[in-house]
């Protein structure tokens, strides 16, 4: 019962796919504080940067509407003429901050968590239109934490405006006895670094935000023990299927290379461990190839063979073990074993004529082969 349980319990990272097919769903993590943040600094700073030029349209359109000639004042198109400046004047800073400030939104909805579009989370979900589903999220945790964001928004704010009021007051005070328009773009001024400091306060929020929204998703998404090992399952195959897979692949394999051993020019073994068929075309057109391998068993069985097809055997356990190593079935031999493979060849077609009549006896083989020291198992 206590096992059965804790497979129930969320208790392993998740994989890789698990976050994978989250994304898809659109299920990622992220932070609505982060994204505000970026979208008032970013307002902040382009509303610095394009302060004065809209503080200047301002003064141009007021001055140009407040005065009038006597002609103006019973020309019925002015009102339009008017009308067509201020939008000209103010079209240029007015763009370009709200540009700026598109820039910060875009940004700051893909700063944590990436791009992602997903069909699947724009499509509409009958949970979100339940009433119970809807109490659960207002009395969840969800809906506390959130509560506890926002009164530590209004506190940080209202702090930040009590600063900004104690920096900027003498300076307010004072407007009315400036000259005009230089009380204008003061005011502009003082206006751009009080904002900034009031979208400064949103800062704190989103740092505390971002790593708690990474926390809260990946402990969404975390699995319970039986789930990997479905997933496991699903992704890389039963083991024991794929055990049987590879048994079966290899028996198949095995079968193919029995089946081209009695085309084998000589079969080099080492007594009791390793067998390894070799293939010479005499034309020279190819090096020699392997036509079967095996070790153990597979090597007893590929000497069976070799002997009831008359295919000659010869004992040499070095180069065995390094062609075994160092060559896959039906490739040819490594270059650097070509002297020692065609030392093995050359006794074996001169045994050959020695026993049809042609030839004289061979002399023993040399049992230090040249075989490479890299090659050596």
């Amino acid at each position: 019962m206590a096992e059965n349980k804790d497979a129930q319990e969320k208790t392993e990272e998740p994989t890789s796919k698990k976050l994978d097919d989250a994304r898809k769903k659109g299920q990622i993590a992220r932070s609505k504080e982060l994204s505000t943040a970026l979208v008032l600094l970013a307002s902040a700073v382009a509303l610095i940067a394009i302060g004065s030029f809209i503080a200047e349209a301002m003064y141009t359109i007021t001055k140009r509407s407040f005065t009038l000639s006597r002609d103006e004042t019973y020309d019925l198109n002015h009102m339009f003429q008017i009308l067509e400046m201020s939008v000209m004047e103010s079209a240029w800073p007015l763009m370009s901050f709200m540009v700026i400030s598109m820039i910060g939104g875009i940004y700051g909805s893909i700063a944590m968590g990436g791009y992602n579009f997903s069909w699947e989370a724009a499509g509409p979900k009958a949970s979100k239109l339940s009433p119970i589903s809807g109490f659960k999220r207002m009395l969840g945790k969800d809906a506390l934490v959130e509560l506890l964001k926002g009164i530590a928004k209004v506190v940080v704010v209202m702090f930040m405006t009590y600063i900004a009021l104690l920096v900027f007051k003498d300076e307010a005070l004072h407007l009315d006895v400036e000259l005009y328009p230089l009380n204008l773009f003061h005011a502009m001024n003082m206006i751009e670094w009080a904002f900034l400091l009031l979208c400064a306060a949103m800062i704190p929020i989103a740092l505390i935000d971002v790593p708690y929204q990474s926390y809260k998703h990946n402990e969404e998404m975390k699995m319970t023990l039986q789930e990997v090992k479905d997933e496991r399952k699903n992704s890389e195959g039963d083991p024991q299927v794929k055990s049987r897979v590879r048994r079966l692949q290899y028996q198949a394999a095995a079968n193919r290379m029995m089946q081209d051993v009695p085309q084998a020019d000589v079969i080099v073994t080492n007594p009791t461990h390793y067998s390894v068929a070799i293939q010479y075309e005499q034309d020279g057109s190819r090096a020699p190839v392997v036509l079967a391998k095996g070790l153990d068993e597979l090597a007893m069985h590929i000497r069976k063979i070799g002997k009831a097809h008359d295919v000659p055997i010869v004992e040499s356990p070095a180069l065995a073990r390094a062609i075994y190593y160092s060559t896959e079935v039906n490739h040819e031999v490594p270059q650097k074993l070509f002297m020692a493979v065609a030392q093995i060849l050359a006794y074996v077609y001169q045994l050959k004529a020695y026993k049809s009549g042609k030839g004289k006896r061979p002399k023993s083989l040399k049992k230090d082969l040249p075989i490479p020291p890299e090659l050596r198992r």
